[in-house]
Protein backbone atom coordinates (compact mmCIF):
# COMPACT_ATOMS: atom_id res chain seq x y z
CA UNK A 1 0.00 0.00 0.00
CA UNK A 2 1.35 3.39 -0.56
CA UNK A 3 2.20 5.71 2.51
CA UNK A 4 -0.61 8.03 3.01
CA UNK A 5 1.40 10.35 6.12
CA UNK A 6 4.96 10.34 6.54
CA UNK A 7 6.30 11.92 9.75
CA UNK A 8 9.74 12.50 10.24
CA UNK A 9 11.91 14.10 13.16
CA UNK A 10 9.05 16.03 13.77
CA UNK A 11 9.23 18.27 17.36
CA UNK A 12 6.65 21.01 18.70
CA UNK A 13 8.72 23.61 21.65
CA UNK A 14 6.65 26.02 23.40
CA UNK A 15 7.55 28.62 25.42
CA UNK A 16 5.34 28.48 28.79
CA UNK A 17 3.43 31.60 29.63
CA UNK A 18 3.57 33.58 26.22
CA UNK A 19 2.77 33.44 22.35
CA UNK A 20 5.59 33.61 19.95
CA UNK A 21 9.34 34.34 21.24
CA UNK A 22 8.74 36.46 24.07
CA UNK A 23 11.08 38.70 24.48
CA UNK A 24 13.31 41.06 22.14
CA UNK A 25 16.20 39.94 23.54
CA UNK A 26 15.26 36.40 22.50
CA UNK A 27 14.20 37.54 19.49
CA UNK A 28 17.76 39.11 18.90
CA UNK A 29 19.61 36.60 19.79
CA UNK A 30 17.56 34.03 17.72
CA UNK A 31 18.06 36.40 14.50
CA UNK A 32 21.62 37.00 15.23
CA UNK A 33 22.30 33.02 15.64
CA UNK A 34 20.31 31.80 12.54
CA UNK A 35 20.16 34.88 9.91
CA UNK A 36 23.94 36.36 10.66
CA UNK A 37 25.79 33.72 11.82
CA UNK A 38 24.46 30.60 10.54
CA UNK A 39 24.07 28.21 13.02
CA UNK A 40 20.97 26.24 14.48
CA UNK A 41 18.15 28.36 16.62
CA UNK A 42 19.78 28.26 20.39
CA UNK A 43 16.15 27.93 21.46
CA UNK A 44 15.90 24.57 19.74
CA UNK A 45 18.43 22.95 21.89
CA UNK A 46 16.28 24.14 25.82
CA UNK A 47 13.72 22.40 27.03
CA UNK A 48 11.75 19.51 29.39
CA UNK A 49 9.17 17.12 28.42
CA UNK A 50 5.91 17.70 29.07
CA UNK A 51 5.26 16.20 32.04
CA UNK A 52 2.51 17.89 34.12
CA UNK A 53 2.99 16.33 36.80
CA UNK A 54 6.18 17.15 37.88
CA UNK A 55 7.85 20.86 38.39
CA UNK A 56 10.00 22.35 35.82
CA UNK A 57 13.07 24.26 35.99
CA UNK A 58 13.01 25.39 31.78
CA UNK A 59 10.37 28.05 30.71
CA UNK A 60 10.35 26.13 27.34
CA UNK A 61 8.66 22.73 27.07
CA UNK A 62 8.73 19.91 24.21
CA UNK A 63 4.89 18.85 23.70
CA UNK A 64 6.32 16.20 20.95
CA UNK A 65 9.93 15.45 20.46
CA UNK A 66 11.44 12.99 17.57
CA UNK A 67 8.36 11.93 16.27
CA UNK A 68 8.68 9.43 13.54
CA UNK A 69 5.61 7.54 11.84
CA UNK A 70 5.02 6.01 8.59
CA UNK A 71 0.93 5.51 8.10
CA UNK A 72 -0.18 3.70 5.04
CA UNK A 73 -3.44 4.11 2.89
CA UNK A 74 -6.32 3.06 4.17
CA UNK A 75 -4.55 2.58 8.08
CA UNK A 76 -6.94 2.88 10.85
CA UNK A 77 -4.30 4.15 13.69
CA UNK A 78 -5.24 4.81 17.46
CA UNK A 79 -3.10 7.29 19.07
CA UNK A 80 -3.30 6.87 22.75
CA UNK A 81 -1.64 7.80 25.74
CA UNK A 82 -2.55 10.35 28.99
CA UNK A 83 -3.62 13.79 29.43
CA UNK A 84 -0.41 15.86 28.70
CA UNK A 85 1.04 13.04 26.30
CA UNK A 86 0.92 15.20 22.89
CA UNK A 87 -1.99 13.89 21.01
CA UNK A 88 -3.59 16.61 20.22
CA UNK A 89 -0.88 18.58 19.58
CA UNK A 90 0.40 15.75 17.25
CA UNK A 91 -3.27 15.76 15.64
CA UNK A 92 -3.42 19.81 14.86
CA UNK A 93 0.07 19.34 13.53
CA UNK A 94 -1.13 17.17 11.02
CA UNK A 95 -4.30 19.12 10.47
CA UNK A 96 -1.76 22.44 9.47
CA UNK A 97 -3.33 24.03 12.81
CA UNK A 98 0.33 25.03 14.13
CA UNK A 99 3.53 24.26 12.52
CA UNK A 100 5.89 22.18 13.75
CA UNK A 101 9.29 23.60 15.18
CA UNK A 102 11.22 20.82 13.45
CA UNK A 103 11.16 18.27 11.31
CA UNK A 104 8.97 17.55 8.19
CA UNK A 105 5.37 16.21 7.73
CA UNK A 106 4.35 14.67 4.27
CA UNK A 107 0.79 13.39 3.14
CA UNK A 108 -1.23 12.44 0.20
CA UNK A 109 -4.38 13.83 -0.28
CA UNK A 110 -7.04 16.10 1.39
CA UNK A 111 -7.40 15.90 5.24
CA UNK A 112 -10.50 16.52 6.92
CA UNK A 113 -10.20 17.36 10.94
CA UNK A 114 -12.36 16.91 13.94
CA UNK A 115 -10.36 18.28 17.05
CA UNK A 116 -12.11 20.12 19.13
CA UNK A 117 -16.24 20.81 19.65
CA UNK A 118 -16.47 24.00 17.36
CA UNK A 119 -13.79 24.08 15.24
CA UNK A 120 -13.89 25.21 11.59
CA UNK A 121 -17.11 26.15 12.41
CA UNK A 122 -18.50 29.81 12.52
CA UNK A 123 -20.68 30.43 15.26
CA UNK A 124 -22.96 33.49 13.35
CA UNK A 125 -23.54 30.94 10.20
CA UNK A 126 -25.82 28.71 9.92
CA UNK A 127 -25.39 24.67 9.79
CA UNK A 128 -25.81 24.89 6.33
CA UNK A 129 -23.32 27.73 5.64
CA UNK A 130 -21.00 26.04 7.73
CA UNK A 131 -21.51 22.96 5.42
CA UNK A 132 -20.63 25.19 2.48
CA UNK A 133 -17.65 27.21 3.91
CA UNK A 134 -16.26 23.71 5.25
CA UNK A 135 -15.89 21.95 1.76
CA UNK A 136 -14.65 25.07 0.12
CA UNK A 137 -11.94 25.10 2.48
CA UNK A 138 -10.91 21.41 1.80
CA UNK A 139 -11.03 22.69 -1.87
CA UNK A 140 -14.40 21.28 -3.43
CA UNK A 141 -16.85 23.06 -5.57
CA UNK A 142 -20.09 23.91 -4.50
CA UNK A 143 -21.47 21.08 -6.81
CA UNK A 144 -19.46 18.70 -5.22
CA UNK A 145 -20.96 19.83 -1.57
CA UNK A 146 -24.63 19.89 -2.97
CA UNK A 147 -24.22 16.23 -4.21
CA UNK A 148 -23.48 15.31 -0.28
CA UNK A 149 -25.36 17.86 1.34
CA UNK A 150 -28.55 15.61 1.86
CA UNK A 151 -26.38 12.91 3.20
CA UNK A 152 -24.48 15.10 5.84
CA UNK A 153 -27.46 16.48 7.08
CA UNK A 154 -29.23 12.90 7.48
CA UNK A 155 -26.16 11.63 9.24
CA UNK A 156 -26.26 14.37 11.56
CA UNK A 157 -29.14 14.40 12.80
CA UNK A 158 -29.34 18.22 12.21
CA UNK A 159 -32.06 18.70 9.99
CA UNK A 160 -34.49 20.67 11.84
CA UNK A 161 -31.51 23.45 13.08
CA UNK A 162 -29.65 22.96 9.80
CA UNK A 163 -30.92 26.36 9.12
CA UNK A 164 -29.89 27.74 12.78
CA UNK A 165 -27.06 29.76 13.01
CA UNK A 166 -24.41 27.65 14.71
CA UNK A 167 -24.03 29.76 17.69
CA UNK A 168 -27.49 28.26 19.48
CA UNK A 169 -26.34 24.48 18.55
CA UNK A 170 -25.62 22.15 21.92
CA UNK A 171 -22.42 20.84 21.96
CA UNK A 172 -23.56 17.55 21.08
CA UNK A 173 -25.38 18.72 17.88
CA UNK A 174 -22.00 20.46 16.88
CA UNK A 175 -19.95 17.28 16.93
CA UNK A 176 -22.35 15.42 14.93
CA UNK A 177 -22.32 18.24 12.39
CA UNK A 178 -18.82 18.69 12.02
CA UNK A 179 -18.19 14.64 12.11
CA UNK A 180 -21.10 14.35 9.36
CA UNK A 181 -19.14 17.22 7.22
CA UNK A 182 -15.42 15.41 8.44
CA UNK A 183 -16.34 12.15 7.44
CA UNK A 184 -18.60 12.84 3.74
CA UNK A 185 -17.11 15.69 2.18
CA UNK A 186 -14.89 13.28 1.04
CA UNK A 187 -11.38 13.22 2.53
CA UNK A 188 -8.24 11.07 1.86
CA UNK A 189 -7.39 11.43 5.56
CA UNK A 190 -9.61 11.17 8.23
CA UNK A 191 -8.83 12.60 11.78
CA UNK A 192 -10.63 12.56 15.01
CA UNK A 193 -9.92 13.60 18.11
CA UNK A 194 -11.25 12.84 21.36
CA UNK A 195 -15.02 14.80 20.66
CA UNK A 196 -16.98 11.50 19.85
CA UNK A 197 -16.95 11.46 23.44
CA UNK A 198 -19.45 14.45 23.65
CA UNK A 199 -21.95 12.54 21.52
CA UNK A 200 -24.74 9.87 22.57
CA UNK A 201 -24.58 6.36 22.52
CA UNK A 202 -26.43 6.25 19.22
CA UNK A 203 -24.23 8.59 17.36
CA UNK A 204 -20.86 7.36 18.58
CA UNK A 205 -22.03 3.68 17.90
CA UNK A 206 -22.78 5.66 14.11
CA UNK A 207 -19.45 7.81 13.81
CA UNK A 208 -17.30 4.94 14.33
CA UNK A 209 -19.14 2.35 12.23
CA UNK A 210 -18.86 5.78 9.63
CA UNK A 211 -15.43 5.85 10.48
CA UNK A 212 -15.06 1.81 9.69
CA UNK A 213 -17.04 2.47 6.06
CA UNK A 214 -14.23 4.92 5.11
CA UNK A 215 -11.54 2.98 6.06
CA UNK A 216 -12.50 -0.28 4.85
CA UNK A 217 -14.58 0.22 1.89
CA UNK A 218 -13.41 3.75 0.95
CA UNK A 219 -9.47 2.67 1.43
CA UNK A 220 -9.17 5.77 3.44
CA UNK A 221 -6.64 6.65 6.37
CA UNK A 222 -8.14 7.48 9.90
CA UNK A 223 -6.20 8.32 13.02
CA UNK A 224 -8.38 8.11 15.59
CA UNK A 225 -7.70 9.88 19.06
CA UNK A 226 -9.52 8.28 22.18
CA UNK A 227 -9.42 7.44 26.09
CA UNK A 228 -11.86 5.02 25.41
CA UNK A 229 -9.84 1.67 25.23
CA UNK A 230 -12.81 -0.05 23.84
CA UNK A 231 -13.87 1.76 20.96
CA UNK A 232 -10.10 1.93 20.34
CA UNK A 233 -9.69 -1.58 20.11
CA UNK A 234 -13.06 -1.77 18.42
CA UNK A 235 -12.18 0.48 15.40
CA UNK A 236 -8.12 0.02 15.16
CA UNK A 237 -5.63 -1.93 13.28
CA UNK A 238 -2.69 -0.34 14.57
CA UNK A 239 -1.84 1.97 17.51
CA UNK A 240 0.98 4.24 18.93
CA UNK A 241 1.13 5.46 22.85
CA UNK A 242 2.62 8.78 23.78
CA UNK A 243 4.13 9.76 26.63
CA UNK A 244 5.52 12.76 27.70
CA UNK A 245 5.44 14.77 24.11
CA UNK A 246 7.55 11.28 22.36
CA UNK A 247 6.39 7.58 21.09
CA UNK A 248 6.67 5.15 23.73
CA UNK A 249 5.75 2.27 22.10
CA UNK A 250 4.34 1.31 18.33
CA UNK A 251 2.70 -1.75 17.10
CA UNK A 252 -0.60 -3.77 16.39
CA UNK A 253 -3.50 -2.13 18.29
CA UNK A 254 -4.17 -5.12 20.62
CA UNK A 255 -0.54 -4.98 21.67
CA UNK A 256 -0.83 -1.05 22.00
CA UNK A 257 -3.93 -1.27 24.57
CA UNK A 258 -2.19 -4.00 26.64
CA UNK A 259 1.19 -1.67 27.04
CA UNK A 260 -1.01 1.03 27.87
CA UNK A 261 -2.71 -0.75 30.51
CA UNK A 262 0.80 -1.67 32.01
CA UNK A 263 1.80 1.94 31.63
CA UNK A 264 -1.41 2.24 34.00
CA UNK A 265 -0.37 -0.03 36.67
CA UNK A 266 1.46 2.25 38.80
CA UNK A 267 -1.97 4.45 39.06
CA UNK A 268 -3.86 1.39 39.63
CA UNK A 269 -1.51 0.25 42.52
CA UNK A 270 -1.32 2.61 45.37
CA UNK A 271 0.71 2.56 48.38
CA UNK A 272 -0.88 3.99 51.06
CA UNK A 273 2.09 3.66 53.64
CA UNK A 274 3.12 7.13 52.27
CA UNK A 275 -0.23 8.86 52.96
CA UNK A 276 -0.01 11.21 56.05
CA UNK A 277 -3.43 12.88 55.63
CA UNK A 278 -5.19 9.84 57.96
CA UNK A 279 -7.11 9.52 61.17
CA UNK A 280 -7.50 6.52 63.55
CA UNK A 281 -5.55 4.96 66.41
CA UNK A 282 -3.41 2.39 64.62
CA UNK A 283 -5.04 -0.61 65.57
CA UNK A 284 -4.73 -1.66 61.92
CA UNK A 285 -3.27 -0.06 58.89
CA UNK A 286 -4.07 -0.24 55.45
CA UNK A 287 -0.71 -0.16 53.43
CA UNK A 288 -2.01 -1.04 49.33
CA UNK A 289 -4.41 -1.18 46.94
CA UNK A 290 -4.73 -2.38 43.38
CA UNK A 291 -7.86 -2.89 41.14
CA UNK A 292 -7.74 -5.93 39.12
CA UNK A 293 -9.40 -7.07 36.26
CA UNK A 294 -10.60 -10.51 35.19
CA UNK A 295 -7.43 -11.39 33.41
CA UNK A 296 -5.56 -10.67 36.44
CA UNK A 297 -4.42 -6.53 35.44
CA UNK A 298 -4.42 -4.17 37.51
CA UNK A 299 -5.41 -0.76 36.03
CA UNK A 300 -8.12 2.09 37.23
CA UNK A 301 -10.72 2.18 34.80
CA UNK A 302 -13.23 -0.32 33.99
CA UNK A 303 -16.30 -1.33 31.24
CA UNK A 304 -19.91 -0.30 32.97
CA UNK A 305 -20.76 -4.24 33.83
CA UNK A 306 -16.90 -4.99 33.87
CA UNK A 307 -15.78 -7.87 36.91
CA UNK A 308 -13.32 -6.04 39.39
CA UNK A 309 -11.44 -7.51 42.52
CA UNK A 310 -10.35 -4.68 44.99
CA UNK A 311 -7.45 -5.91 47.01
CA UNK A 312 -6.00 -4.06 50.02
CA UNK A 313 -3.09 -5.51 52.20
CA UNK A 314 -3.43 -4.83 55.81
CA UNK A 315 -0.79 -4.30 58.03
CA UNK A 316 -2.10 -5.58 61.96
CA UNK A 317 -0.95 -5.13 65.21
CA UNK A 318 -1.47 -7.02 68.49
CA UNK A 319 -4.48 -4.73 69.54
CA UNK A 320 -6.14 -6.20 66.36
CA UNK A 321 -5.11 -10.04 67.03
CA UNK A 322 -6.72 -9.68 70.25
CA UNK A 323 -9.85 -7.42 69.49
CA UNK A 324 -13.43 -8.77 69.25
CA UNK A 325 -14.54 -7.00 66.79
CA UNK A 326 -13.11 -5.15 63.52
CA UNK A 327 -14.16 -4.25 59.86
CA UNK A 328 -12.96 -2.84 56.97
CA UNK A 329 -15.48 -0.41 54.31
CA UNK A 330 -14.86 0.92 50.65
CA UNK A 331 -16.88 3.94 50.02
CA UNK A 332 -16.74 5.29 46.27
CA UNK A 333 -17.89 8.98 45.94
CA UNK A 334 -18.89 11.24 42.98
CA UNK A 335 -16.42 13.96 42.35
CA UNK A 336 -18.99 15.93 44.06
CA UNK A 337 -18.34 13.63 47.19
CA UNK A 338 -21.59 12.13 47.13
CA UNK A 339 -21.75 8.58 48.12
CA UNK A 340 -22.37 6.29 45.19
CA UNK A 341 -22.17 2.57 46.54
CA UNK A 342 -20.37 1.13 49.93
CA UNK A 343 -18.52 -2.04 50.50
CA UNK A 344 -17.90 -3.12 53.95
CA UNK A 345 -17.08 -6.58 55.59
CA UNK A 346 -19.19 -5.93 58.38
CA UNK A 347 -22.47 -7.45 55.92
CA UNK A 348 -21.03 -10.57 56.04
CA UNK A 349 -18.68 -10.96 59.77
CA UNK A 350 -18.30 -9.31 63.12
CA UNK A 351 -14.67 -9.53 63.06
CA UNK A 352 -12.18 -9.35 59.24
CA UNK A 353 -10.99 -13.18 59.31
CA UNK A 354 -7.30 -12.28 57.81
CA UNK A 355 -5.84 -15.25 56.18
CA UNK A 356 -2.84 -13.61 54.80
CA UNK A 357 -1.73 -9.93 54.55
CA UNK A 358 -4.79 -9.04 52.17
CA UNK A 359 -8.55 -8.60 52.20
CA UNK A 360 -10.11 -8.95 48.59
CA UNK A 361 -13.41 -7.24 47.65
CA UNK A 362 -14.68 -9.56 44.54
CA UNK A 363 -17.61 -7.02 42.02
CA UNK A 364 -19.13 -9.70 39.56
CA UNK A 365 -20.60 -6.71 37.88
CA UNK A 366 -19.43 -3.17 38.81
CA UNK A 367 -23.25 -1.43 37.76
CA UNK A 368 -21.62 2.35 37.62
CA UNK A 369 -22.66 5.00 35.07
CA UNK A 370 -20.01 6.47 33.17
CA UNK A 371 -17.57 9.05 35.16
CA UNK A 372 -14.92 8.91 37.30
CA UNK A 373 -15.05 8.11 41.00
CA UNK A 374 -13.30 8.23 44.50
CA UNK A 375 -12.13 5.82 46.75
CA UNK A 376 -12.31 6.52 50.19
CA UNK A 377 -10.88 3.19 52.59
CA UNK A 378 -12.14 3.53 56.52
CA UNK A 379 -11.17 0.36 58.72
CA UNK A 380 -12.79 -0.12 62.89
CA UNK A 381 -11.48 -2.01 65.48
CA UNK A 382 -13.60 -2.52 68.56
CA UNK A 383 -16.27 0.52 67.53
CA UNK A 384 -13.08 2.69 67.37
CA UNK A 385 -11.67 4.10 64.08
CA UNK A 386 -8.45 2.53 63.07
CA UNK A 387 -7.59 3.81 59.88
CA UNK A 388 -9.61 6.18 57.22
CA UNK A 389 -8.10 7.68 54.59
CA UNK A 390 -10.24 10.12 51.94
CA UNK A 391 -9.64 9.94 47.99
CA UNK A 392 -7.30 6.71 47.67
CA UNK A 393 -7.76 6.46 43.97
CA UNK A 394 -9.44 7.68 40.89
CA UNK A 395 -11.80 4.97 39.41
CA UNK A 396 -13.37 5.81 36.03
CA UNK A 397 -16.02 4.09 34.41
CA UNK A 398 -15.98 3.93 31.04
CA UNK A 399 -19.08 3.87 28.63
CA UNK A 400 -19.22 0.10 26.70
CA UNK A 401 -23.76 0.05 25.89
CA UNK A 402 -24.04 -2.88 28.93
CA UNK A 403 -28.01 -2.89 27.63
CA UNK A 404 -26.66 -3.60 23.82
CA UNK A 405 -29.15 -0.76 22.52
CA UNK A 406 -27.03 1.76 21.41
CA UNK A 407 -28.58 4.15 23.81
CA UNK A 408 -26.40 5.93 26.91
CA UNK A 409 -27.89 6.39 30.61
CA UNK A 410 -28.10 10.33 30.94
CA UNK A 411 -25.41 11.43 33.89
CA UNK A 412 -28.43 12.83 35.54
CA UNK A 413 -30.33 10.14 35.96
CA UNK A 414 -28.14 8.40 38.34
CA UNK A 415 -24.69 6.78 39.29
CA UNK A 416 -25.75 3.31 40.00
CA UNK A 417 -27.17 1.17 36.83
CA UNK A 418 -29.79 -1.55 37.11
CA UNK A 419 -29.25 -4.82 35.61
CA UNK A 420 -32.82 -5.26 34.09
CA UNK A 421 -34.88 -6.53 31.23
CA UNK A 422 -38.50 -6.02 29.51
CA UNK A 423 -40.82 -8.61 29.46
CA UNK A 424 -44.13 -8.12 27.22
Amino acid sequence: MPTAIKIENVSKQYRLGVISTGTLSHDLNRWWTTSVLRREDPYLKIGETNDRASKGYSEYVWALKDINMEIEQGDVVGIIGKNGAGKSTLLKLLSRVTKPTTGTIKYKGRIASLLEVGTGFHPEMTGRENIYMNGAIMGMSRAEINRKLDEIVDFSGCERYIDTPVKRYSSGMTVRLGFAIAAHLDPEILVVDEVLAVGDAEFQKKAIGKMQDVSKGEGRTVLFVSHNMTAVRNLCKTGYVLKNGMINFHGSINDVVERYLAEQKDRSEVSLKSILDRKGNGAIRMSDIKFIDKDGVSKDYFNIGESVLIKIKIDTTKRFDNSNTSRLDIGINNLYGERVTWLSTYLYSDKIDLKNDYISFYIPKLMLNEGIYNVNLCSIVDGELADWISNVSKLQIEYNDYYKSGRLIPPNQGYYITDFQINI
